[in-house]
């Protein structure tokens, strides 16, 4: 589903961090920028939730700017949901928070995120049968191990995020063989004996 234009990334403060950093909001501020508008009820089919409970969470989500209502759709009652965001910034010196609270929450939103990397790439092992062959060479799960300085890995990152931003924008809209795409990059020191 092609990203509304006007939609910005949410750089996460203490605050919004505190309103998103739950895995069930995570999950659902998810499901709505990749599936598009839906309710809470829908959501929570989807999710293997109550809507209660994805009701309420869909509610504190507005609350933090990550999702709106979408007016444009529904009927009575029946209140449709929208991403309000196209991607979220995460800053690192919220782990350096004076507020224990502010390290919880950025602790786990970290946490959610890989989790959910995790289970998108066992998602995609699980069902890759199901794609046409043209998609076997159009995936990769590599893993490279590289000496570099903080400053070195930070320039690889940019560069990484550029190269991908670079795609971003393609005119494949109406070629049929064209998906939706996850990249998850990932770039950490790790102790070697």
């Amino acid at each position: 589903m092609p990203e509304p234009q006007d939609l910005q990334v949410h750089q996460l403060n203490a605050r919004s961090l505190r309103g998103l950093a739950h895995p069930l909001r995570m999950q659902l501020l998810d499901a709505l920028r990749l599936g598009g508008p839906a309710t809470a009820s829908g959501l929570a089919d989807r999710l293997g939730e109550s809507s209660g409970s994805t009701s309420y969470h869909l509610r504190q989500l507005a609350a933090h700017g990550f999702v709106e209502e979408d007016r444009e759709r529904g009927k009575g009652r029946e209140r449709w949901w929208k991403a309000a965001v196209k991607g979220l910034h995460f800053d690192d010196a919220l782990l350096e928070d004076t507020n224990p609270a502010v390290r919880g929450a950025a602790d786990l939103y970290l946490h959610e995120v890989a989790t959910a990397h995790a289970r998108e790439v066992s998602t995609w092992l699980g069902t890759r049968d199901d794609w046409p062959a043209a998609w076997g060479p159009g995936t990769d799960m590599s893993s490279m191990t590289l000496r570099l300085t903080p400053e070195l890995t930070h320039e690889l990152i940019e560069k990484m995020h550029a190269l991908v931003e670079s795609y971003r924008d393609l005119p494949v809209r109406d070629d049929p063989t064209a998906e939706t795409v996850r990249v998850h990059t990932h770039a950490f020191p790790i102790v070697t004996d």
